[in-house]
């Protein structure tokens, strides 16, 4: 028996990365999944890995900051498989290392429309369906960086720090449905996001400290927060509702030292 039997799920952001990993974790938990991304190419190929699985998917090509689009691949979910039981809200943009002076409202608004605007919609429109059936569990993406300083860029931050909001808050908007509402917030996690991060540390030799401030002292893969979207998604955590769950080898467990107290 895998823990999504029966299940139909959607996750987006899934051409790579946190994404990619979660929809092939999903589907060889048994549920169909809708993936969903902007990287038509990285979606397909995503697609082939969940078949190759003997898992079922089905992918769409949107752009999760726009409420069309949103609205179209909840739809496909339902169309297709007859149901939607889980949603992980994973898409989102970085938005680089901008000095404060010199970012911009535009860049601002392209970074809040996709990091948070992207989950409230999925929240609005997915959940809208679960309502209905009295039960759902959405699954959202912040990062450590919407809990402490200078672990992202400052409107990528606020970004993240509002998708730890509205996972409180949508929880409780939820209120006697049987829907739940949680958020996941990783540390370090080599993906196309970090890429530049790790292959400069390469380039200069300082791979080894790569992820040094956290007690495991590593940075973390992809597959270690599908495993949590995994438990989230499954009715495994059918009593965890409103939380923030940070993944991050225990970076923001401590304050910064400069060695340990032992």
């Amino acid at each position: 028996m895998g823990r999504l039997d029966n299940k139909v799920a959607i996750v987006t952001g899934a051409a790579s990365g946190i994404g990619r990993a979660s929809a092939i974790l999903f589907a060889r938990e048994g549920a169909r999944v809708v993936i969903v991304d902007q990287n038509a190419d990285g979606l397909a190929e995503t697609a082939k890995l969940i078949a190759k699985d003997g898992g079922s998917t089905q992918a769409m090509t949107a752009d999760t900051g726009r409420e069309d689009d949103v609205k179209a691949f909840v739809g496909r979910a339902l169309d297709s498989f007859g149901a939607l039981d889980a949603i992980y809200a994973n898409a989102g943009v970085s938005g680089g290392l901008v000095p404060l002076f010199e970012q911009t409202v535009e860049q601002w608004q392209q970074i809040l429309q996709t990091n948070l605007i992207g989950p409230f919609l999925a929240i609005k429109h997915a959940g809208a369906h679960m309502v209905k059936e009295g039960r759902g569990s959405i699954v959202l993406t912040a990062s450590v960086a919407g809990l402490r300083a200078n672990a992202g860029g400052l409107p990528y931050s606020a970004s993240k720090a509002g998708v730890v909001s509205l996972a409180q808050t949508a929880a409780n908007a939820f209120l006697g449905t049987g829907v739940r509402v949680n958020a996941i917030c990783p540390g370090l996690i080599e993906t196309g996001m970090t890429q530049p991060i790790f292959e400069r540390a390469r380039e200069r030799g300082t791979q080894g400290k790569i992820g040094q401030l956290n007690p495991l002292q590593r940075a973390g893969g992809p597959q270690e927060i599908a495993a949590m979207a995994l438990f989230l998604a499954s009715d495994e955590s059918s009593y965890v509702n409103g939380q923030a769950f940070p993944v991050d080898g225990g970076l923001t467990s401590t304050l910064p030292f400069t060695k340990p107290i032992r």
